[in-house]
């Protein structure tokens, strides 16, 4: 294959994020590996824009997380690793390595309001999409999408898009901005399912009533569903909302071979999602789209997604 012209979307991903090692649990290191190993063999790593990531500063994690819920991280690493909860745990390197996910999607922000690039697809984990302002849960310990946003705005884009497809609602990114009128948030997600959130009737509170949007889709669903309700629903809320900067929260777990959701998504559904998403961003943003990795628990299932969506956003047919 070809290698990717040099104005392709810069991809930022980072062999530290094969830590935080869970083990056996579903959110695990080899979920990384999988996607640099289809990465490599798609050929689509090379000519790529260079973006250097670090880890996000405390200044930039508190603009959307309480000082409490970060100093409850740190005491768990220090600590030598804890279960948060039932479902999400913290190893030593964890709050570094999610300092870095979220340090990635401040990057992509800086380089693409710098018009040093154009789109980036941040591939960094843990997932975030859960961490709500002052609790981790869900796999996910600091909300990396949500940080994002709010970096995007404080160097001054008027209004922020958040875009979430992932089997599971994300309830974090929702709490986050219930009651910004600023950041509008949009989800496609399974019902009923984990955590339980995302009914249509949440639509925003105070100033952001009318600025979340809830798009629940029955078990079962596949390709035909997801793209119908992206265009249908969530099509005309980015329209209204004429946003500045595109985030999309890319979850790949309602993939047909995933073993946490029950939907029927497949290589092709994820990578016409992201067509749908970069013909907005062509509209409203310049053509300015960051996505962040969320969850996708096949890792064969995640690594092609992921290359499909990656192709998408490079404008590949």
């Amino acid at each position: 294959m070809a290698a990717m012209h040099a104005a392709s979307t810069a991809l930022l991903v980072d062999n530290r994020f094969l830590g935080h090692d869970t083990g056996q649990h579903p959110e695990h290191p080899r979920r990384m590996a999988a996607i640099q190993l289809a990465l490599r063999e798609a050929g689509v790593l090379s000519d790529r824009p260079n973006v250097d990531i670090g880890p996000a500063t405390d200044e930039q994690i508190l603009r959307v997380h309480t000082d409490r819920h970060l100093a409850r991280l740190e005491r768990a690493v220090k600590a030598g690793g804890a279960w948060i909860d039932a479902d999400t745990l913290v190893a030593p390197d964890s709050l570094d390595v999610a300092r870095l996910a979220a340090g990635a999607a401040v990057a992509a922000v800086d380089a693409v309001v710098n018009d040093s690039i154009q789109r980036a697809f941040c591939i960094g984990r843990p997932p975030g999409h859960h961490a709500t302002r002052d609790r981790a849960m869900g796999f996910c310990l600091l909300n990396s999408a949500a940080i994002a946003a709010a970096h995007a705005r404080a160097l001054g884009i008027e209004r922020v898009a958040i875009i979430d497809w992932d089997v599971h609602h994300g309830n974090g990114t929702q709490h986050i901005f219930y009651r910004d009128p600023d950041v509008w948030y949009a989800s496609l997600h399974q019902s009923p399912l984990y955590p339980g959130t995302g009914d249509r009737s949440e639509t925003g509170a105070d100033d952001g009533f009318g600025t979340t949007l809830n798009c629940p889709l029955p078990p079962m669903s596949g390709n035909k569903e997801w793209l119908g309700a992206m265009l249908d629903v969530v099509v005309p809320f980015i329209e209204k909302a004429e946003p500045g900067l595109i985030l999309l929260s890319a979850g790949f777990d309602a993939h047909r071979d995933d073993p946490i959701g029950r939907c029927r998504v497949d290589d092709d559904g994820f990578a016409e999602l992201t067509r749908v998403v970069t013909d907005m961003a062509d509209r409203h943003t310049g053509g300015k789209v960051i996505a962040v990795l969320e969850g996708g628990y096949d890792p064969d299932a995640l690594g092609r997604s992921v290359v499909r969506s990656l192709q998408a956003l490079d404008g590949a047919n």
